[in-house]
């Protein structure tokens, strides 16, 4: 059985780069501090190596008549070794004529190096550092060397010395960072932990004073959520309210006038309050169909697929699918340009379906109902004209409100038609405009953004 994995916590993402970066620097500065320890104390012992070779040199020129007592000081005072950095040394006198005048015990009989200056060789298999010189007169020449692995550790000596304080400091300096990053997360801490407590009736904002800016910004974010929250439950709770409101009445009418048709004695009585239930029964059912359309639509944030649309034909198609019988020669469809836009078909369907239902429910009979589809500066547009009252200047805005029909409404409806249009004109990127016409009656449009 498969275990997803734990979510690494944000304190070990901090910590685990920190602490990592930070031994990484610290072992570079310790590697750097050994190469430069090393070169330092190459320089100073080749220094050294060079004043041993000059001073050799002074003393055999002082003494070159007594090479004996020459080799004899110069042993006792190579052999003596009275300090822990102090290297034996071997060393050669070469005459000018290629003759070995004077060596140390352990020396070779044949030269070193040939080389002058300074130079790496080979002595006893292992590696030696040599450094040869020529006195002025050019009479001898005097070779003195000394081991390379005494430099070595004269350099590891000093880099640990260097290093050894940076070793103690390390569990300090992950203390620090340990305090830091977990000082760092403290506000979010809080924050989770407030959120956590947190139940569905309490919506209210999260205080934000003396957060870090990048928790505020999580902080703020959090707040525009619960303010979608509270407005998106308030919404839910009046849309409840208003639509068992809305449902109680047709309900109470169908049952009122199944009791009087139970209780007619007349069959005339009984066919007419059979009739009243028919109707109340599809006003009921039409208001639950558009509730449920609503329930459909508001969780949408978007189209799933869309598909180009023409706009005319969509008009004659929504104008023969209504199959209005004798109202039918009451519509007129007036295309003025040939406007097409991307979108869902059985959506807009619905939207214009419902805007002609508005149309149709508020226009005196006979009157004419245009659905006209336009260009206006490249917007496309679909628009529906009637000749009815028109509707308040005040009230204009509250008709796409839920369960809202305006105060001068006489006629039945439901009081979502238009909200339903608006939501689905918000889907499509447009949005559903309504307006009092110069003539008379309301112009209920459609209008998408240019582009």
């Amino acid at each position: 059985m498969n275990r997803a994995a734990a979510p690494a916590s944000l304190r070990a993402r901090l910590l685990t780069p920190l602490l990592l970066a930070t031994l990484l620097v610290w072992g570079m500065a310790g590697v750097v501090s050994y190469l430069k320890a090393r070169h330092e104390a190459g320089e100073l012992l080749d220094g050294q190596l060079a004043q041993s070779s000059k001073l050799l040199m002074a003393q055999a020129e002082h003494e070159m008549e007594d090479l004996a007592e020459v080799t004899a000081l110069v042993e006792e005072v190579v052999d003596r070794v009275d300090h822990p950095y102090e290297q034996p040394l071997e060393f050669q006198i070469w005459g000018a004529d290629g003759r070995l005048l004077l060596k140390s015990n352990d020396a070779p009989s044949v030269p070193l190096s040939r080389a002058d200056g300074y130079s790496d060789i080979r002595h006893a298999g292992k590696p030696w550092r040599m450094f040869s010189i020529w006195s002025p007169d050019h009479r001898f020449q005097v070779q003195v060397a000394e081991p390379l692995a005494g430099r070595e550790q004269v350099a590891l000596d000093v880099a640990m010395q260097v290093g050894l304080p940076i070793i103690l400091v390390l569990p300090l300096i992950a203390l620090v960072i340990f305090w830091a990053v977990r000082h760092a997360l403290r506000p979010m801490e809080e924050l989770a932990g407030t959120v956590a407590t947190r139940t569905v009736t309490n919506l209210t904002p999260l205080q934000t004073e003396g957060l870090p800016r990048e928790v505020l910004s999580l902080a703020t974010a959090l707040n525009r959520l619960l303010e979608r929250l509270y407005h998106a439950l308030d919404s839910e709770r009046r849309f409840t309210a208003d639509a068992a409101h809305e449902l109680r009445t047709p309900l109470a009418a169908i049952q009122i006038q199944a009791q009087v048709a139970l209780a007619s004695q007349k069959e005339e009585g009984r066919a007419h309050a059979l009739e009243q239930v028919l109707a109340g029964t599809r006003r009921a059912t039409r208001l639950v169909e558009q509730l449920l359309r609503l329930a459909r639509l508001d969780p949408l944030a978007g189209l799933p697929a869309t598909q180009p649309i023409e706009l005319a034909a969509l008009a004659r198609l929504v104008v023969e699918d209504l199959h209005l019988g004798s109202q039918a020669e009451r519509l007129q469809v007036e295309v003025m340009d040939n406007a097409s836009v991307a979108g869902d078909p059985d959506l807009l369907r619905v939207a214009l379906r419902n805007l002609l239902d508005n149309a149709l429910r508020y226009s005196p009979p006979g009157s004419r109902i245009t659905l006209g589809a336009s260009l206006e500066n490249g917007a496309p547009r679909l628009w529906v004209d009637d000749n009815g009252p028109g509707v308040a200047k005040e009230e204009l805005p509250r008709l796409t409100e839920r369960f809202y029909r305006g105060s001068e409404v006489t006629q039945g409806g439901s009081g979502l038609g238009l909200a339903i249009a608006a939501r689905i004109a918000q889907l499509h990127g447009a949005r559903l405009i309504l307006e009092n016409r110069v003539e008379g009656g309301l112009r209920a449009m459609l209008t998408w953004r240019v582009a």
